[in-house]
């Protein structure tokens, strides 16, 4: 199916039998990604008497509880409700789904205290002159074993404020990033680059969202693509979610 999307940037055509998924599924075991010390996604049968929700154990049918953390364990869209007192949920903010989006890749810089942050630099040496609805980033190095790392405690690389500051400058209303927070795993509460990017509590950009520990293969080049974010309905302040990308190409 192909269909033509009008931008600020001009027209395009998307083919849409051709998506690109940069999500990280869902799996149990420890073989899953995993990030805040939380414990590794659970899907068990549902029990009751002698009846159990699992055809191969007699059950007439499937029937099984899952227990997981978004956050934690694996890909996951978040607004601002993350870190505000109020009660948003993902489900009330994200009210449109496809969107014109950037993606650029970013070695970030290592500091003397072995921090790695992408900077305002960083950022603008590969956005030039675009204004995209949706920036998502890539990190060198960029391995496979980034679909079922464990983060906790290894530090992993961030966004400096200035660069999240400068990202708002852009009007960019969703930020992906293939790292398990766009802030430093251990920053005392902080959470700096989250706040400067929603702008929370002074001028909070509600229909913005963040989605975490995405995976973008080395084989998808940097560019401009049509970005459709699923997610599930959940009235919480993140979701598990499935970012799907569609290659554009410019109507002449």
């Amino acid at each position: 199916m192909v269909t033509k999307i009008t931008h600020k940037g001009g027209s395009f055509i998307a083919d849409l039998s051709k998506p690109i998924d940069i999500s990280i599924p869902l799996r149990t075991g420890e073989e899953n990604v995993n990030a805040w010390y939380v414990q590794p996604m659970i899907i068990e049968p549902v029990k009751s008497g002698d009846w159990v929700g699992d055809v191969k154990q007699g059950g007439s049918v499937n029937f099984r509880n899952i227990f997981f953390n978004p956050h934690g364990n694996g890909t996951h869209t978040e607004c601002v409700g993350h870190i505000s007192k109020e009660d948003y949920s993902i489900n009330q903010c994200l009210k449109k789904f496809f969107f014109i989006a950037e993606l650029i890749t970013i070695l970030p810089d290592e500091l003397e205290n072995g921090d790695k942050i992408i900077t305002k630099k960083h950022i603008e040496n590969c956005i030039e002159n675009k204004r995209p609805e949706a920036l998502i980033i890539r990190t060198l190095d960029n391995h496979i074993s980034k679909i079922n790392k464990h983060y906790s405690n290894t530090n992993p690389a961030y966004l400096s404020e200035e660069a999240a500051k400068y990202i708002d400058s852009l009007n960019v209303d969703h930020l992906l990033i293939d790292l398990p927070s766009v802030d430093r795993e251990e920053d005392g509460g902080k959470l700096l680059a989250h706040h400067a990017f929603w702008q929370y509590p002074h001028n909070t950009k509600l229909e913005r969202t963040i989605t975490e520990m995405i995976y973008v293969p080395n084989t998808i080049f940097d560019g401009t693509y049509l970005l459709n974010i699923q997610i599930a309905s959940f009235e919480n302040d993140a979701s598990p979610s499935k970012p799907v990308l569609y290659q554009l190409n410019k109507v002449l």
